[in-house]
């Protein structure tokens, strides 16, 4: 099979022929049919998350048919189809397991980072960790779904109930959420790089109220904000437009270093937390969602030949929506 491989951090992938995978007890292998491209996997590729296992093949947003079961799979048969996400395996058996928090197990591996990933032809899986997905959806509208949806799913359940939310970078997560809480009835406001007229066009094209530079006031105070972005200076920049009670909350697995800010921007009991992973909970509640609310998922396709330009596309800010990858 074809892959792409990245062999050192801050090198291109490599294009590399491989044994098609087996499933040992438990797994599953997937033909793929598509595999998103997360900004996850720019911080992998760039070395700016730890303990990569390389050689590896990224991608964390696999959508694809079981060609084949290991023994004591049940749930799924061949021909199914499936969605891979970023939480590949976790212990079932510490606190965080115990307490369906596995999304922070210290045992937990994840997909395109220590597991091999989508950016191939096929792919295996511990089934416990794979998901059926909407019909309503093909393959490239579903990859997206995996972690720009759960991500973001994760992150919007975690702003409480808000009648005015800001999404601080328009991207693949922000784009999907957005119409979430549109479909709620909340008032979306959209912050973008500065002269990102693009971004803005297209976030007020899904509903949002409001779109704007990040470092433009929005019209009101907010009731919660969701940084996006991997910008570490645009935490001051939220909690001075949320207003008392305000939740702004940090979805990126990696950002720069958050500046020192006075203690005024978060008096008022405003709150600042992180989110990790997600867990098998959020997939089988978003996913539910995502079948009942038809989400527009807005993808740009890329042979996975030229895995190296969506990655560059990416990371220039040359997608609207979301780059996702066909074997």
């Amino acid at each position: 099979m074809k892959a792409m491989v990245l062999t050192r951090p801050g090198t291109s992938l490599v294009p590399v022929d491989r044994e098609v995978p087996t499933a040992a007890p438990g797994e599953v292998v997937v033909k793929v049919g598509a595999c998103g491209v997360c900004r996850t996997d720019l911080h992998i590729t760039a070395g700016e998350l730890p303990d990569a296992q390389l050689p590896i093949v990224p991608g964390h947003e696999i959508v694809g048919r079981i060609e084949q079961t290991g023994d004591g799979v049940t749930g799924f048969a061949v021909g199914d189809r499936i969605g891979v996400p970023w939480l590949g395996y976790s212990c079932d058996d510490c606190r965080y397991c115990r307490e369906r928090r596995e999304n922070l197990c210290r045992e937990a591996r994840f997909t395109g980072y220590q597991l091999d990933g989508g950016y191939a032809e096929y792919a295996v899986a511990d089934a416990r960790y794979a998901f059926k997905l909407p019909d309503a959806y093909g393959d490239a509208e579903a990859a997206p779904l995996l972690c720009a949806g759960l991500i973001g799913y994760r992150s919007y359940r975690m702003t409480g109930d808000p009648g005015r939310l800001g999404l601080y970078g328009f991207g693949a997560a922000a784009h999907i959420i957005a119409q979430v809480a549109v479909q709620e009835t909340r008032e979306v406001y959209a912050f973008t790089s500065p002269g990102d007229t693009a971004a803005q066009q297209f976030a007020m094209s899904l509903g949002a109220v409001w779109a704007g530079s990040s470092t433009e006031p929005p019209p009101r105070p907010l009731d919660a904000a969701i940084i996006f972005a991997p910008v570490g200076a645009l935490v001051p920049e939220a909690l001075s437009r949320v207003g008392p009670g305000g939740v702004v909350v940090c979805a990126g697995i990696h950002m720069s270093d958050i500046p020192s800010f006075p203690y005024a921007l978060l008096w008022e009991e405003r709150v600042v937390r992180s989110v990790a992973n997600l867990t098998r909970q959020d997939a089988t509640e978003f996913l539910a969602l995502a079948a009942r609310m038809r989400i527009k998922t807005h993808v740009v396709e890329y042979p996975l030949a030229d895995a190296n330009k969506a990655l560059d596309d990416v990371r220039g800010g040359r997608v609207q929506g979301a780059a996702v990858l066909i074997p």
